[in-house]
């Protein structure tokens, strides 16, 4: 089956199910590395960019991977892979349940409904809350621009309304975007 679109796990009420240990099936997340570029840069880095969460909510393990993957895509073709330091600040410890319904002629025969609708596990997500980062990125003085471009395209991979913040390390001063 197809997954099901970003809006149907954004929002969430209750507490996190997190307990994998006693949950049987849980797909691993898509998202494995959490840390990419220089790391030598954390320290020295002069421009600090961070992608924060306007609204609590959850976001998927696969959008995570993919705003990833759009941020170095973009920080290594415009800076070069020893000009910046990027890191993923959320885990997806959240489990996703889905009750799958069957949709063809002489589906209602099949399937219980909402009886025992508890549903399997189909995947992860990160819990965020308002005001949370979620990917921080460092970079030499000059990049600001671009560290803003890329963090705005991964921005775009994740389901919840952000905010960049560009940070100059040395002077401390504050610039910020949306």
């Amino acid at each position: 089956m197809p997954l099901r679109p970003a809006r149907c796990y954004t929002h969430f009420s209750g507490p996190p199910y997190t307990r994998k240990e006693y949950i049987p099936g849980v797909p691993m997340p898509k998202i494995t590395k959490f840390e990419m570029g220089n790391r030598a840069l954390m320290q020295e880095g002069e421009v600090k960019g961070e992608l924060i969460a306007l609204e609590s909510g959850n976001i998927r393990h696969n959008a995570l991977e993919a705003a990833r993957i759009m941020v170095n895509k973009t920080l290594t073709t415009l800076l070069g892979e020893a000009n910046y330091y990027m890191r993923i600040r959320i885990y997806p410890h959240h489990v996703l349940r889905e009750n799958k319904m069957m949709a063809f002629a002489g589906a209602d025969r099949l399937q219980d409904g909402m009886r025992l609708a508890f549903g399997k596990p189909i995947g992860t997500a990160a819990r965020v809350n308002a005001g949370q980062v979620v990917i921080d990125v460092w970079g030499r003085a000059g990049s600001e621009e671009k560290i803003k471009e890329a963090l705005r395209r991964g921005a775009r991979k994740i389901s919840l309304p952000s905010r960049i913040v560009i940070k100059s390390l040395k002077s401390e001063s504050v610039s910020s975007g949306s």
